[in-house]
């Protein structure tokens, strides 16, 4: 599927910036941080960390709880986690379509900035619910439609392709979240800003993301330099009065019950 396609050369690219991931990782950081209110008191739970990348925030669940799990679709970033975590945490090479664990054996699971890789999504929701035991918690954080609309205006000024990846509606994503056998507890959506310096230092950014690869995008490979200076005259009708590029980010924290059959 192409789809699962993209998902693979996002896990890719992810795995060969392992080593410098850490370092440009604003943006993980700021939403993993907003998602730990939400976790539970009990120290005595299995977690899940889905998409645990290099292992930080993983790092952090496994000084709170008695068994923590990292799964990730990048055996690079699993290595480099197994290399520089705690070693009381167990690592799985997995795809969130299907997570190599029994069926109701997971306490909460962890999702920082990973769903809005799968498409479609509703499947995922639902492997994860057959991992949860009933009552058992669906901790996410992802980006909605809206995010990075400086850079899609900029692009819109210099063709007709696409550019920038296009994320689900807020909208679509808590719909699929209450079903049968799962309620939407708690939902926030904000808007991050983040600072650059030029937009050579954000498409770096959006690179370590993976958010460079457009599964619609037309022509293939990177912008001719006409187009992108382009593009780059444009975004400065964004540029702030000190100079500095910034990037807005949507995005859509919530909590996830599962619901006892």
């Amino acid at each position: 599927m192409p789809q699962g396609t993209n998902r693979y050369k996002i896990a890719k690219s992810f795995g060969s910036a392992s080593t410098s991931y850490d370092v440009s990782a604003r943006l993980q950081r700021y939403c993993g941080k907003h998602l730990m209110p939400w976790l539970p008191n009990r120290n005595d739970l299995t977690v899940l960390d889905l998409g645990s990348g290099t292992g930080f925030f993983t790092d952090l669940l496994a000084a709170r709880y008695q068994q923590v799990i990292g799964l990730d679709i990048s055996k690079d970033m699993l290595n480099f986690a197994q290399q520089s975590r705690q070693s009381n945490i167990a690592w799985l090479a997995g795809d969130a379509y299907k997570v190599p664990l029994q069926s109701r054996t997971v306490d909460f699971v962890y999702s920082n900035l990973m769903i809005q890789w799968c498409e479609p999504l509703e499947p995922v929701l639902n492997e994860l619910m057959r991992v949860l035991k009933p009552g058992g918690l669906f901790i996410f954080s992802t980006l909605v439609d809206g995010t990075l609309f400086e850079l899609k205006s900029a692009w819109a000024q210099v063709d007709d392709d696409q550019h920038v990846i296009d994320f689900k509606p807020e909208q679509e994503i808590t719909a699929l979240l209450d079903a049968t056998d799962r309620k939407l507890l708690n939902v926030k959506q904000q808007d991050i800003v983040l600072e650059y310096e030029n937009v050579l230092h954000l498409a770096h950014e959006l690179k370590g993301l993976g958010a460079n690869h457009v599964p619609k995008k037309q022509a293939k490979g990177l912008a001719g330099k006409d187009k992108w200076q382009k593009m780059t005259q444009s975004y400065q009708d964004f540029i702030d009065p000190g100079g500095i590029y910034p990037a807005t980010y949507k995005v859509l924290s919530g909590l996830v019950v599962k619901l006892a059959s």
